[in-house]
């Protein structure tokens, strides 16, 4: 009994896995004679709706990773995939399955939009290990094309107020040959949820990712009218890496700058060592500063900053100058003044032993012939005594006004 038992279990097995082969067989015949039938007669050099109406062509994007943002290049990288969805009336079809769900070698046989990225300075289209590209039909003709990409675009900055500014980047898009008589760009999921950035990707060193705002603009050229979507990426920069860098370190040099306030003026090496090393230093700084900026023509916020604290530094040189400046001019007068008493106290010395011995040979005069009085000062004498004295009492009044 068990003999008969497996051989009727083998030979029912071996039907099953015949009618599993022979349905995958069909079913497989059935998808190449749906897509023979699609591409017979099929001309993917003329859009739909050709000579009719417009084509509308839906768009979405999923960014992957958003960044570096490069300020002296003026432009940012990302990661996304890009989705487009059309409706093709040739491609409609009948059959077991609702969609289609082809590989990339299916893109080159029909239709796609020629779209390019007009802000874009270079663009990679991944291909490892094939091309990174999805690709369905629909039964009602909608198609839908989906591909890998990274962008590098530009982004216009105003760094007025660097570091302490935000940026909106923009990511502009469109056809290249089709004015928007012939195809019109949309947001797929409306101007709010067509841009999908995970906070998860968004990992930027310098800028915070806040927020993303869609649009749509018409490019006039001399070809004519091309619809154009934009995407604006908003960018507000981290101040933490410019506060540890620059910020900190010029407040403490200028806080050391006012420390030789402190010294003593007559301590001229200390007090110029100090006053040279902080200008250095602030030189030094404000050029490391500049660095990772780009050369531009105007004045940023840190610029400002870095003006006013080498003003404090280069002050405290310029009032130690000033006042070991009058220091000096002070001991010159000081020393002039002294010399001018000592000469004065000599002639009073001088004057006094002339009036005594003047005075004793008065007492000593004997009336005769042939007697000589003693010689008294002259009027020069008495003149240049004079102003002498008048000299050192204006020489006087004038230092206790000083």
């Amino acid at each position: 009994m068990a003999v008969p038992s497996l051989t009727l279990a083998a030979f029912i097995c071996w039907m099953s896995l015949g009618n599993v082969w022979g349905n995958e067989k069909i079913y497989s015949d059935n998808i190449t004679r749906i897509l023979d039938r699609l591409l017979d007669g099929y001309d993917n050099r003329l859009r739909p709706g050709s000579g009719g109406g417009v084509t509308e062509v839906k768009t979405d994007i999923f960014v992957t990773s958003f960044g570096p943002v490069s300020d002296v290049e003026m432009e940012y990288t990302m990661d996304m995939f890009f989705r487009q969805m059309w409706v093709d009336e040739r491609l409609k079809f009948e059959g077991p399955i609702e969609i289609l769900r082809l590989n990339n070698l299916m893109v080159d046989k029909i239709w796609t939009p020629d779209t390019f990225f007009r802000n874009s300075k270079k663009s990679i289209s991944h291909n490892m290990t094939t091309p990174n590209k999805l690709f369905r039909i629909m039964q009602n003709g909608t198609v839908l094309y989906t591909m890998r990409l990274t962008i590098s675009a530009e982004c216009p900055m105003s760094l007025m107020d660097f570091p302490m500014d935000g940026h909106s980047c923009p990511l502009r898009f469109g056809s290249y040959a089709y004015t928007s008589s012939e195809i019109i760009f949309t947001w797929r999921k409306g101007p709010i949820a067509s841009v999908d950035c995970p906070k998860e990707s968004m990992s930027l060193l310098q800028y915070d990712l806040v927020g993303q705002t869609l649009s749509r603009e018409i490019f006039k050229s001399n070809t004519g009218h091309y619809s154009v979507q934009v995407v604006y990426f908003h960018l507000q920069r981290k101040l933490g890496y410019y506060l540890i860098q620059t910020y900190i370190p010029l407040i403490m040099v200028v806080v050391l700058s006012q420390v030789s306030f402190w010294i003593n003026k007559e301590s001229v090496p200390a007090r110029t060592v100090a006053g040279i090393t902080t200008v250095l230093t602030m030189t030094t700084l404000s050029i490391s500063a500049r660095q990772s900026l780009p050369k531009v023509a105007y004045a940023t916020a840190m610029d400002w900053f870095i003006a006013v604290c080498f003003a404090f530094v280069a002050s405290a040189l310029v009032e130690f100058a000033a006042v070991n400046y009058f220091a000096t001019l002070q001991a010159h007068r000081l020393k002039k003044k002294a010399a001018r008493q000592e000469k004065l106290e000599v002639l009073a010395t001088g004057s006094d032993d002339d009036d005594t011995v003047s005075g004793y040979g008065a007492r000593l005069r004997r009336p005769g012939k042939g007697h000589v009085q003693p010689e008294r000062p002259s009027a020069s004498s008495r003149l240049h005594l004079t102003l002498l004295c008048l000299s050192e009492r204006a020489l006087s009044i004038h230092c206790a006004l000083i």
